[in-house]
C-alpha cells in the first residue's frame, strides 16, 4: 500500500491524535460560549449576570475538562450553566433582601425611549419564559431557540425522547397562551 493510500484511511485513535486539554478547551469555548450565554439568559439572568455566569461555567469546565467525555461537551456545559444560573439567581435574591433591610437603593434605570421594537418584544418573551415551568422552558428553549433535535435534548437533559416531545408540545401551548394574554393586555402588537 502506498503512503498516499495510508493517509486517506481513517486515523488510528491513539493518545497522540486527541487534542491537548488547552486545544480542547479553546475549541469548546469558541464553539459553545454563545450557547452557554444564551442558556444563562434563558435561565432568568440579566445580561451582565449572564456574562459572569458564562465565565463561571468555563471556569468549572477548565477544572473538570478531563472528566468530560468526548461528544458530551454540550450536555456538560448546559447542565453546568443550569447550576451556575441557579446559584446566581439565589445570590441576587439574597442581595436584594439585604438592600431592602438597610440601604436605600436607587431604582433601575428605565429602558431608553429609542430602544428597538424587537428589544421590547424580547423582554416580553423573556418574561414569558420566566413564568414557565423550568422543565418545559428548558425543552422549549433548546428546541425552538437553540434548534437542537429531540435526540440531542434528550441526551442533554437526561430524559427519554418522548418526554422531550411532550414537554416541547406543552411548552408551545403554554407560550402561545402567554403571548395571547400579552396581546390582549397591549404588551405586544399582532
Amino acid at each position: 500500500m502506498s503512503s498516499a493510500a495510508i493517509s486517506l484511511e481513517a486515523p488510528v485513535a491513539d493518545a497522540q491524535s486527541w487534542p491537548s486539554d488547552a486545544e480542547r478547551f479553546s475549541s469548546m469555548f469558541a464553539a459553545h460560549a454563545d450557547f452557554v450565554f444564551r442558556a444563562c439568559r434563558r435561565f432568568g439572568l440579566d445580561e451582565a449576570t449572564a456574562e459572569d455566569a458564562t465565565q463561571q461555567v468555563f471556569i468549572v469546565l477548565s477544572r473538570k475538562l478531563a472528566s468530560v467525555p468526548l461528544g458530551k461537551e454540550r450536555a456538560f456545559l448546559y447542565l453546568t450553566a443550569s447550576h451556575v444560573s441557579s446559584n446566581a439567581r439565589r445570590s441576587l435574591r439574597r442581595r436584594r433582601e439585604e438592600y431592602r433591610e438597610g440601604e436605600d437603593v436607587a431604582a433601575p434605570h428605565p429602558l431608553p425611549d429609542a430602544m428597538l421594537e424587537h428589544s421590547r418584544l424580547r423582554e416580553v418573551a423573556d418574561h414569558i419564559l420566566e413564568q414557565m415551568d423550568a422543565d418545559l422552558r428548558a425543552a422549549f428553549v433548546l428546541y425552538e431557540i437553540e434548534e437542537m433535535t429531540f435526540a440531542e435534548i434528550a441526551e442533554v437533559l437526561g430524559i427519554p425522547r418522548g418526554t422531550v416531545a411532550s414537554r416541547v408540545r406543552r411548552a408551545r401551548d403554554e407560550f402561545e397562551a402567554h403571548v395571547k394574554r400579552a396581546i390582549a393586555k397591549g404588551e405586544m402588537s399582532r
